[in-house]
């Protein structure tokens, strides 16, 4: 009973995201069967506003603003107002149940010209689970959820650079206050931190127009790992290395249109061919994640997830945004294509996003046919 409810606990969080591992390689070269890299505390690579969400989850590079804490703190001190606070809400699974969802509240603020500081929380509740022993016994009722807190700095390097780091700490209570066979679960705690840079220039044109070209990297959630009971395996956390650019094209005095691309790849091993982990400290799965596949380079390559975004503005009032996102068959299958709406005024800001699966035969998406929502607010009327 013991093993079922610890493997249980270990997964829950990746059945809710619908990413479920199937058949290992087992030789040396890619074979098209599933080989997905899993991690615990999935929530923590869920994007978490509507803005992104509706351009691929494409938001290493794009312009700064209050969830910048979550993509890339390193952009905050490049914001245009000198504080900002965001509101999202993410139903999850809503085809499904009316109890699962994504919450998170981001702001920043301006120390001075050249640096920032930002926070976040993010909430995840997975809703009301009925737990029952082997033989279908009642065990109780639980609802589980997981949560991490936030807190950055930032600080330009010149007119054009900039560096922050976060840390954050992470709290993920799946199945807390059973005892199979003696044996408390308890709240999994990890502790990570964020290593980031942006770089930005403007260029101006002769009808009097400005372009800009922006690009960043993001290391996030490099931190301890995760276990839920005294003698379980430790996990790791979703370590991952996030490269982004974005080019914004000022069309004329009202319209610009910016198109940006991010790449990402988890920083953790990949499951060997015997279907097992290998036991590896933090620091050697960070480095070992760049060679480890059993498929060689072509599966690293693999392991690449691609996102691509476009959007729209008119008059800093309205915007329109596409997207699609991009995750090889045999890494998760995730594809999908994603399009919102944005609306500000004064110091308001609404925006709205909307995720279409795409292809045949691909994994259901949790935020298939949801829309998801972000409310901003300057807390500053005024530019910086």
């Amino acid at each position: 009973m013991f093993s079922r409810i610890t493997t249980a606990v270990a997964c829950i969080s990746s059945l809710f995201l619908c990413q479920t591992v199937f058949a290992q390689i087992g030789t040396p070269q890619l074979d098209g069967r599933m080989n997905a890299v899993n991690t615990a505390v999935p929530f923590l690579r869920i994007s978490p506003d509507a803005r992104s969400g509706a351009m691929g989850d494409a938001g290493v590079a794009l312009s700064p603003d209050a969830n910048s804490v979550y993509w890339n703190i390193s952009k905050l001190p490049f914001a245009q107002k000198k504080s900002a606070v965001a509101v999202t809400y993410t139903p999850w699974l809503k085809e499904l149940v009316n109890d699962v969802f994504l919450a998170q509240l981001a702001g920043y603020t301006h120390l001075n010209e050249n640096e920032a500081i930002g926070g976040s929380l993010r909430y995840f509740s997975l809703g009301d689970i009925q737990f029952t022993d082997i033989n279908g016994t009642l065990q109780g009722n639980f609802r589980p959820r997981e949560f991490a807190i936030d807190a950055g700095y930032a600080r330009k390097l010149s007119d054009h650079w900039s560096l922050g780091v976060a840390l954050r700490y992470i709290h993920s209570s799946l199945a807390s206050g059973l005892t199979p066979e003696n044996q408390p679960i308890r709240p999994g705690r990890a502790v990570a931190a964020d290593f980031t840079g942006f770089y930005t220039k403007d260029f101006e044109k002769d009808n009097g127009t400005v372009n800009n070209w922006s690009f960043g990297f993001a290391f996030t959630n490099i931190g301890t790992k995760i276990s839920y009971t005294q003698s379980a395996q430790k996990d790791f956390l979703p370590m991952n290395l996030g490269i982004g650019t974005a080019y914004t094209f000022g069309l004329d005095e009202y319209n610009k249109l910016t198109l940006a691309l991010d790449i990402n790849k988890l920083l953790v091993p990949t499951p060997k061919s015997d279907s097992t982990y290998p036991d590896k400290s933090v620091l050697e799965g960070i480095f070992s994640s760049f060679g480890d596949a059993p498929g060689g380079f072509k599966e690293e390559l693999h392991e690449l997830m691609y996102s691509v975004g476009a959007e729209y503005w008119y008059n800093n009032q309205f915007a329109v945004r596409a997207g699609y996102f991009n995750e090889h068959k045999t890494k998760g299958n995730r594809k999908y294509f994603t399009a919102g709406i944005g609306v500000k005024y004064d110091i308001f800001g609404l925006n709205f996003s909307y995720l279409v699966p795409s292809g045949t035969g691909i994994q259901r998406n949790p935020l298939s046919n949801t829309l998801r929502f972000t409310l901003t607010f300057d807390l500053s009327r005024d530019d910086k």
